[in-house]
């Protein structure tokens, strides 16, 4: 039976190592310290995200669709992740006034969540 893999001790909190492979097969074993992807680190939440994410290739209305939540919703997850993998995220790049605009012109969002981005846009100025 396999468990899902835990990354911190149920002790102590600390990160924990992953330290023996051991093939199902032929029973071959292999230690040493091995490295956790940065991804082993999210939650069963952010990976389901994330999967939703790629499977919608990055567009973001699609994911909106599929989870069902709002376009501010869905950059305040990705967000999270961006910051959980141990990145900055760069809002002032990603928010602009001319792609608020053409959001709302081209039905992508609606006029409450252009006034939530242009205001979140103001405040990182």
């Amino acid at each position: 039976m396999s468990h899902p893999l835990i990354t911190n001790c149920p002790v102590c909190s600390n990160q924990l190592k992953i330290t023996r492979l051991q093939c199902s097969h032929c029973h071959t074993k292999i230690e040493n310290e091995f490295e956790l992807s940065k991804f082993a680190s999210l939650g069963q939440v952010q990976l389901h995200f994330i999967e939703i994410f790629l499977k919608c290739r990055g567009n973001i209305k699609e994911v909106e669709k599929e989870l069902g939540i709002s376009y501010p919703t869905v950059r305040g997850k990705l967000d999270d992740i961006i910051f959980s993998l141990g990145f900055t995220p760069n809002k002032k790049s990603e928010i602009d006034r001319k792609k608020i605009v053409s959001m709302l012109e081209k039905g992508e969002i609606i006029a409450d969540e252009a006034i939530l981005l242009l205001k979140e846009e103001e405040s990182y100025k």
